[in-house]
């Protein structure tokens, strides 16, 4: 205090005030790196998943600078794009003070189909085989190649039917990006007639019409729901706009592939099936969002979508393609609705539905890769191709997807009323030496049914008696030589890595069911138990279906649990 004549006058103290805000610092360094890889897209919130595959394609990894200067320019929280980046395995975050992965990754796939064929051994014998310091071998779900099992990744570059031998040889050969397969691309498709369809429709088409025509054809969703498409239709076109289309492009039920398999043969007959369906509902943009396991697929549909826009078929931007990064849970509609937001892939609570609220909060129609190529196909030759074929009381075809103990693994277009002994048998019939002993008919989440049933159709409906359903058609056959308790283990693993942590059900759940599949004897009541609960609390379908695989071997194989 200081006195001026008889008044006291009180002076605050200097003090020292902050250079800077607290927390992490932009470093100018890593801000021009950023910006430079970003060139000048638009810094929109929803492309944050597309600008951390930048970065991580660039550098390796996402640096705690990269990541900072990446929320500056974006004019986004560094806790927001810290989550994101941390939700998906295929972004490498590296913190400060930690040592970044080495330049090569190899990902050794454990799924069902590559452990029947020693996935385990490969990955050991990598592990004991290569420098830790030059080479990182971590396992990996599903990659969608199960017919060539057993399959390594090296950075983006597969190497079906793996052995330490030829892991060794792609690595010396400096082969790590994908290799691009013989397809039918623009040209060829346009010139046998090709969009035609498409353009008559924009000219003087009913979309009524062609709703009727697809609803009569019998085309379902076949990414696992099995929704009627034309109903989607209606219920999109009939919301207020503006609307949009999305696709899921995201199969990641191990032992599927068949979307790969259609894109990296004929590319554009999914492609016009998708603008087709967008006319009918009147849809201002097209998403497409593909798995990051698809590296070959996602160069083919740029240079496709390139292609339509040149023709003037799609006008420029008018097909967004958006690039998963990792998590099986974004093939559930709505966590890939907000994926393609630029957000971690967390299913929403419903109602309401994405058919009124979906992306940007708008009616979206969303639809599975193999179901729009079959809208084209359908459009180019009728409905009778589908409709035509019966058997077994059942209408349509199917495509399976049929790993595991066959002697052709591959993808067979079937009748729809197939059993497992038609599967087979397209399939080359069982491998040398095995005998069919259970299967699994869509994909770990309808679990396994056991050889005797044999005789039942697999189709929408017709397996859910059994306590199992079709899903998206992946069938692993497994033999006599084989266990269906430690199928079932391996399933629930790959649910209790898949599960998006949201709801404590799956999440605990499945961590829950893995350590009691562990016992030697399984405790029936308790995984029972476990099972109801999961089953009735859980948000989406994953925990809603997990329990499948070791309900299924209780009720079909309990000699393997007692």
């Amino acid at each position: 205090m200081a006195l001026d004549g008889d008044k006291p006058v009180w002076k605050t103290p200097k003090r020292k005030g902050r250079a800077t805000p607290k927390g992490r610092q932009t470093e100018e360094e890593a801000l021009a790196e950023v910006r430079a890889l970003l060139g000048d897209r638009p810094r929109r919130r929803d492309l944050l998943i597309e600008y951390l595959h930048l970065i991580q394609d660039a550098h390796g990894h996402l640096s705690a600078r990269h990541l900072r200067a990446l929320a500056d320019e974006m004019r986004m929280a560094q806790a927001e794009v810290y989550e994101v980046a941390t939700f998906y395995a295929h972004f490498d975050v590296v913190k400060e003070g930690e040592t970044p992965p080495p330049a090569l990754t190899v990902r050794v796939c454990d799924s069902l189909s590559c452990e029947l064929a020693g996935a385990a051994q490969l990955q050991k014998a990598l592990e004991d085989g290569l420098d830790p310091a030059e080479v990182r071998v971590v396992r990996a779900p599903c990659m969608g190649r199960c017919d060539t099992a057993p399959v390594c990744e090296l950075g983006h570059f597969h190497i079906d039917h793996a052995t330490p031998e030829r892991v060794t040889e792609a690595i010396a050969a400096g082969e790590t990006h994908p290799h691009i397969p013989d397809y039918e691309d623009f040209e060829a498709y346009s010139g046998g007639g090709g969009y035609a369809a498409l353009a008559a429709l924009r000219e003087t088409g009913d979309w009524e019409a062609v709703q009727r025509q697809v609803t009569g054809a019998g085309i379902r969703g076949l990414g696992g729901a099995g929704f009627p498409s034309g109903k989607k239709w209606g219920f999109v076109r009939a919301a207020k706009g503006p609307r949009y289309l999305a696709v899921n492009g995201d199969e990641g039920e191990p032992g599927t592939f068949k979307d790969r398999h259609y894109l990296e043969r004929r590319p554009h007959f999914f492609l016009e099936g998708m603008l087709v369906a967008a006319w009918a509902v009147e849809a201002e943009r097209c998403f497409v969002y593909m798995r990051d396991e698809y590296p070959a697929v996602l160069e083919i549909l740029r240079r496709e979508i390139a292609a339509l826009e040149t023709a003037g078929i799609a006008a420029p931007g008018y097909i967004e393609l958006r690039r998963g990064a990792g998590a099986y849970i974004c093939g559930e509609e709505s966590a890939m609705i907000e994926s393609i937001e630029g957000k971690r892939g967390i299913p929403r609570h419903r109602p309401p539905y994405v058919a009124q609220v979906g992306i940007f909060d708008r009616p979206t129609l969303v639809h599975n890769v193999e179901t729009l190529h079959w809208v084209a196909r359908v459009l180019r030759e009728g409905g009778d191709i589908l409709t035509s074929v019966e058997k077994n009381g059942r209408r349509g075809l199917r495509s399976y997807s049929v790993s595991g103990r066959v002697a052709a693994p591959g993808v067979y277009l079937l009748p729809a009323g197939s059993t497992i002994r038609d599967v087979v048998e397209a399939a080359g019939g069982m491998a040398e030496g095995h005998e069919l002993k259970a299967y699994q008919p869509g994909g770990p989440s309808s679990g396994l049914l056991p050889a005797s049933l044999d005789d039942v159709p697999l189709d929408f409906d017709t397996l859910q008696p059994h306590g199992s359903f079709i899903g998206s058609a992946a069938v692993v056959v497994l033999s006599d030589k084989d266990s269906a308790r430690e199928a079932a283990l391996n399933m629930l693993r790959f649910f209790e890595d898949e599960s998006c942590g949201q709801c404590t059900p799956c999440r605990v759940g499945c961590e829950k069911a893995v350590k009691l599949m562990q016992a030697e004897s399984w405790d029936a009541e308790l995984l029972e138990d476990l099972a109801g609960v999961m089953v009735d609390a859980s948000i989406c379908g994953l925990g809603q279906a997990a329990p499948n695989p070791f309900r299924s071997v209780l009720k079909h194989f309990p000699d393997e649990v007692k």
